[in-house]
């Protein structure tokens, strides 16, 4: 495993000078090496694992510090990291073998006091049991735990709770689900679940959306039924918020920030590909994917074209349900995309603007009696709730529309990752009365 941990090092300090996000990253990275399948597995366990901790790891490399202010360089740190998540993550990798790579990692350095150092840190540790070091306070020690943040877990005890943000920060961590929904225009349900049950797959009911599936056992991508068009990918929230939008045959549909175009997919399934469905992104090389991803599903009434959804544009038509699923800070997604919890908050301070500017601008394509939902995938009442409410607010010719009853008896939900095992989303609904 040594090459492997030293791919992971390496990577790990790509990724702190690169906008790329984890899982392209390491896709790319892992398509290049010549890794073993076994080494690639090991590799992609601590990669995401130590991402996923650094708050809580970097917590006890300065609880273990001599001088607290010394300033450790990004591949000193790394192998730290990589050295203290296995020893507190990892079952199957025996201490002295995380301490004795971690101390080799380090002799590469050129610095012999480096190897020690690596060395006395991590034997510190164990020798006091690997204890996590006590927060001065509950959002402290909550972000060392949950390894989130201390403004984030402020942010989630203060806007919903402690009861709701324990859950959030609990359901952060670990793998996130693979879930498909199924593709029943070219085939019943029963029988494509059976293809991928003969392709290997474990094959779950993923309730309460319709003709969806949880999936285990491989890439998904690879299977026939994927091959074939029969499933695509998608959270359950996201098939939530597409039940929310209510589309039906041969109404016109838009989908104003679709790329990669997976609620376009579902749309347009549960429209029966009759209608018209028009999915819009601001770059073309993501309108291609959506365009290819509609190929592959045989769904021909959808129209994928680039747009900018922060400009009227009157060659659009008037539509029966138009779907804003705008661009948002992604804080819940984190577990698939752990490094946004690490960004600056003040990164995030924009995006209400811009989503409510986004919003409005969708309205203006919602006929009479039509519906606009608007969603993201974040956890974050200043770019939910509070954009919603503003809408209303400032756009008189909208009222609240009903949500499915599995979701909420208002015109918005705030989805917790615990509700439903999926990513944290928020969904509002509306209905132009003139």
């Amino acid at each position: 495993m040594a090459g492997a941990r030293s791919f992971v090092i390496k990577l790990l300090c790509k990724m702190e000078s690169s906008a790329s996000y984890s899982n392209l990253l390491l896709d790319k990275a892992l398509s290049h090496s010549l890794l073993s399948e076994q080494d690639k597995r090991f590799a992609s366990a601590l990669f995401y694992g130590t991402l996923e901790r650094s708050y809580t790891l970097d917590a006890v490399i300065a609880a273990h510090l001599r001088f607290p202010k010394d300033k450790l360089s990004n591949e000193v740190r790394n192998i730290l990291r990589t050295g203290l998540y296995q020893l507190l993550y990892m079952d199957s990798v025996p201490d002295s073998a995380a301490v004795d790579e971690s101390v080799k990692l380090a002799k590469r350095l050129r610095n012999p006091a480096l190897a020690g150092f690596v060395n006395g840190v991590l034997r510190s540790f164990i020798r006091e049991d690997k204890q996590l070091p006590k927060g001065q306070s509950k959002a402290q020690q909550l972000s060392i735990e949950y390894s989130c943040p201390q403004w984030l877990t402020e942010k989630w005890l203060r806007e919903y709770g402690e009861q709701t943000a324990l859950a959030m920060l609990s359901s952060s961590l670990g793998q996130a689900p693979t879930t498909v929904k199924v593709n029943t225009l070219k085939m019943p349900i029963e029988d494509i679940i059976s293809l991928l049950a003969a392709d290997g797959f474990k094959v779950k009911a993923a309730e309460p959306v319709k003709d969806a599936l949880y999936v285990s056992g491989g890439s998904i991508e690879q299977s026939r039924a994927y091959k074939a068009g029969l499933v695509h990918v998608q959270d359950i929230s996201c098939m939530l918020c597409c039940m929310a939008l209510d589309p039906a045959e041969g109404q016109t549909v838009l989908d104003i920030c679709s790329a990669p175009g997976g609620k376009a997919f579902t749309a347009a399934e549960m429209m029966n590909n009759k209608g018209r469905l028009l999915a819009f992104d601001l770059h073309e090389n993501r309108v291609r994917l959506i365009k290819s991803g509609a190929e592959r599903l045989g769904l021909s009434i959808i129209e994928a074209m680039p747009n900018d959804g922060k400009c009227f544009n009157e060659k659009l038509p008037m539509a029966d349900r138009v779907l804003c699923d705008v661009p948002c800070s992604g804080l819940g997604v984190i577990r698939r995309k752990p490094e946004i919890k690490y960004k600056s908050p003040e990164e995030f301070e924009r995006l209400p603007q811009i989503q409510y500017e986004i919003l409005s601008v969708s309205s203006g394509y919602v006929k009479a009696g039509g519906r606009l939902v608007y969603s993201t995938c974040t956890l974050s009442r200043a770019e939910n709730d509070e954009v919603a409410e503003r809408f209303l607010s400032e756009h008189q010719d909208f009222v609240p529309a009903e949500l499915p009853k599995e979701l909420s008896s208002s015109c918005k939900v705030t989805i917790t990752p615990d509700r439903f095992y999926s990513d944290g989303f928020f969904i509002a609904a509306f209905t132009r009365k003139r």
